[in-house]
């Protein structure tokens, strides 16, 4: 497999959001956002060549349970299955961020596993890519978080939450681009809309580090 970074860190967004968790990163990417703040997991990426059990024997290592899979995209990288199916044997919780592009039905039965899928919205140049079968798939133990830019994102995010009835089948997070959008108007949007059961989700890694950081 091919690993770009590993690290232990808080998980600075998502459900599991100031909870220490180790990071897999793996290299490559299927689309390409406006937006991404990974692009060294896919343009001339420096990566490792690790084996499922190299990994598996890694995460042992570091006595941390909550493990956050990503990239890049890491449902592209080959064997992430029996990555998967091996950590979850060994109890661990396992995180897949996930673009939104990749059906996650494959990976459903593997216990111990839950998805944060993107939605790319118009900011991102990506949302023709997006898999909506997937919202047939998720539940309550995963999320949908939708990354805003602008006005117009936010409208686009309510109408896919409204279409796909996504409050009562997972949980849905706003997150902004960071730096490019104020908060203030996020939170504003949240109670026009009436939007119980979304949840804003600020980026708390790059709050307490240099935005640009890596490996936290």
């Amino acid at each position: 497999m091919q690993v770009i970074e590993k690290f232990v860190s808080i998980n600075g967004e998502g459900l599991k959001q100031g909870e220490l968790a180790l990071f897999i990163r793996f290299a490559n990417c299927n689309l390409r956002c406006s937006y991404c703040d990974t692009k060294y997991s896919f343009e001339n990426p420096k990566y490792s060549i690790e084996s499922v059990d190299e990994i598996v024997g890694y995460a042992k290592s570091k006595n941390v349970k909550n493990i956050t899979l990503t990239g890049g995209e890491p449902l592209i990288q080959e064997d992430i299955k029996e990555l998967m199916i091996k950590l979850s044997n060994n109890n661990f919780n396992i995180e897949i961020e996930t673009n939104g592009s990749v059906s996650i039905k494959e990976f459903l039965d593997i216990p111990n596993v839950s998805f944060t899928l993107d939605y790319k919205l118009p900011i991102s140049l990506m949302e023709k890519k997006m898999d909506f079968d997937n919202y047939q798939y998720v539940s309550k133990k995963d999320s949908v978080k939708f990354v805003c830019g602008s006005l117009n994102d936010m409208e686009r995010a309510y109408e896919v939450i409204t279409k796909y009835n996504l409050t009562q089948k997972t949980n849905c997070l706003f997150s902004p681009v960071f730096g490019l959008i104020d908060l203030k108007n996020m939170v504003q949007f949240l109670i026009d809309k009436n939007l119980n059961g979304v949840r804003l989700c600020l980026q708390i890694h790059k709050i307490i580090w240099d935005p640009n950081e890596r490996g936290v």
